[in-house]
């Protein structure tokens, strides 16, 4: 089993070249280096080259590089994409996907400009347009890896609180995941907005890990240690991992199709569990080694 580890998918500013350089010290797993939000109208092209020229350059160690292009609807995103084809990126970020047609529109572009099968496309949720089109979205081709919530900008359009426990998100983002799942996809939650109550955004990752999201998306390099430590195995549930396992294993060469470890049953499933569990672990070793 291989998997690429997500806990923490880190935004960067295209323009700003110090940060750029800042981020092949972070401990991120991801790095998006953001061509929409965080760059100024008339900085849009001068970004775009800038970030193209950086993860040319290379010096990202493990981490996996994405670029977050501008908005279909913009004047640079066709552009955007065409760049991207061309850099030696894992995937495009696009933002505010609202139909499966966008998707098939950026994997056209995708391949007009070249781009391996490797790069990959992630669709970003973040309007109720995508919320309620999130399924045939997730659907739309072997091309997209990855669903990303765009929280904030869903908050603004739902007039939704950013409530502690984020009620009013629950629903958008349990079907995300489910959609997610449905179709073999990765799912990122949205951003923490609070840059510096680490408690609260302890809560929210645990909660985005119990609604089944890989990792979260992060606005600052201090919210990176807190994210990969709720995201990623903790030791006892490696060791849990390892046991359930080993005896499982010991169970079918006795004939036995279920076992009980730690007082719980344990089936086949459970095992496929311990084994991602351990795979995970395994991965994130490896990235850091």
């Amino acid at each position: 089993m291989s998997l690429r580890p997500r806990r923490s998918v880190l935004y960067m500013p295209g323009s700003n070249s110090r940060a750029l350089e800042k981020a092949k010290g972070l401990p991120a797993d991801t790095l998006v280096l953001d061509l929409e939000d965080a760059v100024a109208p008339d900085q849009k092209m001068a970004a775009r080259a800038q970030v193209v020229e950086a993860v040319k350059a290379g010096g990202y160690g493990y981490r996996e590089m994405v670029i977050r292009v501008n908005g279909l609807e913009t004047q640079w995103a066709k552009d955007d994409i065409l760049a991207v084809a061309t850099a030696p990126v894992a995937a495009v970020c696009v933002p505010k996907v609202e139909t499966p047609d966008q998707v098939l529109r950026v994997v056209e572009l995708l391949n007009q400009g070249g781009a391996p099968e490797s790069v990959t496309v992630w669709a970003m949720i973040e309007t109720p347009k995508g919320v309620v089109n999130v399924q045939a979205i997730a659907a739309a081709h072997p091309r997209l890896s990855l669903l990303m919530m765009g929280t904030s900008d869903l908050a603004k359009e739902m007039r939704l609180p950013h409530t502690p426990d984020r009620i009013g998100f629950i629903s958008a983002l349990s079907q995300c995941v489910l959609a997610a799942r449905l179709n073999g996809l990765d799912a990122l939650d949205g951003v923490h907005l609070d840059l510096k109550d680490q408690d609260s955004l302890r809560l929210v990752c645990e909660q985005g890990r119990n609604l089944g999201f890989d990792g979260k998306t992060l606005i600052h390099p201090n919210q990176i240690e807190v994210t990969n430590e709720v995201f990623g195995p903790k030791a006892d549930e490696i060791e849990r991992a390892g046991r359930i396992i080993d005896a499982f294993t010991q169970a079918e060469s006795e004939g036995k199709g279920v076992v009980v470890v730690d007082g719980k049953l344990v089936e086949n499933l459970h095992v496929e569990e311990a084994k991602r569990t351990l795979a995970i672990a395994e991965a994130i070793e490896v990235m850091q080694a």
